[in-house]
C-alpha cells in the first residue's frame, strides 16, 4: 500500500478539521506571497516539489508554484463564491486540502490556471516528467466522469513515484485505482 495514495473527492470528504501535520514550505518560485499557507506542501511532497523544480530549471522550463495547502475554511470561502461550471471542489473535497497537491503555472500564462497550460512548453514538460518526481497529473482531460472535476493540466498530486509511475503508465485515475481494489494491502 501506498501511503500518499488516499483518495479525496466529492464521494471521499476529508474532516473539516483534518490539517497536516508536517507542512511546510518547499524552495520554489511560488506567485503567492510569503506567509501564505498556498506556499504549503507535506514534507515529503515538499521535497519532491524542490526536485521537479530544481530538473525543470536546468531545462530552460519555468514552473511556478500557485497553490498547495487549502485549509476546509478557505475552500468554503472559495466555493461560496465560485459558479457551478468552476469546477471548485466543496469544503473537504478538495485535494489542497491534504497538503498533497499544487497547482503550476508559467510566465506565459500570465499566472493564471488555464486548460491552455497544457500547450505551453511548461505543461508538456510537467505531463512528461511529473511522475519522475511521485506527482500525476490529477483531473486528466476525457477522464472528467471518473473524477468529478474538469481537466486540469495544472494540477498535480503527490502519490510517490510507485504509484505515481503506475498510474501515469496505465492511465489510470486514484479513482479507477480505488475502483479496483489496488490500494488495498495483500491478504
Amino acid at each position: 500500500m501506498y501511503p500518499f495514495s488516499i483518495l479525496v473527492n466529492k464521494e471521499n470528504p476529508l474532516n473539516p478539521h483534518y490539517i497536516p501535520s508536517d507542512l511546510i514550505e518547499p524552495d520554489i518560485p511560488f506567485y503567492a506571497p510569503g506567509n501564505d499557507p498556498r506556499r504549503l506542501l507535506q514534507r515529503e511532497a515538499a521535497i519532491a516539489a524542490e526536485e521537479l523544480f530544481e530538473r525543470a530549471q536546468k531545462e530552460e522550463i519555468h514552473l511556478w508554484g500557485i497553490s498547495g495547502y487549502r485549509s476546509y475554511k478557505r475552500q468554503e470561502e472559495l466555493f461560496s463564491s465560485a459558479n457551478e461550471r468552476s469546477g471548485v471542489a466543496p469544503p473537504g473535497c478538495s485535494e489542497h486540502q491534504t497538503g498533497l497537491a499544487l497547482d503550476i503555472s508559467c510566465p506565459d500564462e500570465n499566472y493564471e490556471l488555464e486548460e491552455s497550460f497544457a500547450k505551453t512548453k511548461e505543461g508538456c514538460w510537467l505531463a512528461r516528467h511529473c511522475a519522475l518526481f511521485g506527482f500525476i497529473l490529477r483531473y486528466p482531460k476525457n477522464k472528467e466522469e471518473i473524477t468529478g472535476f474538469p481537466f486540469e493540466p495544472w494540477h498535480i498530486r503527490y502519490t510517490g513515484i510507485g504509484l505515481a509511475s503506475s498510474l501515469t503508465l496505465t492511465g489510470m485515475t486514484l479513482e479507477e485505482y480505488y475502483e479496483r481494489g489496488l490500494h488495498l494491502p495483500p491478504k
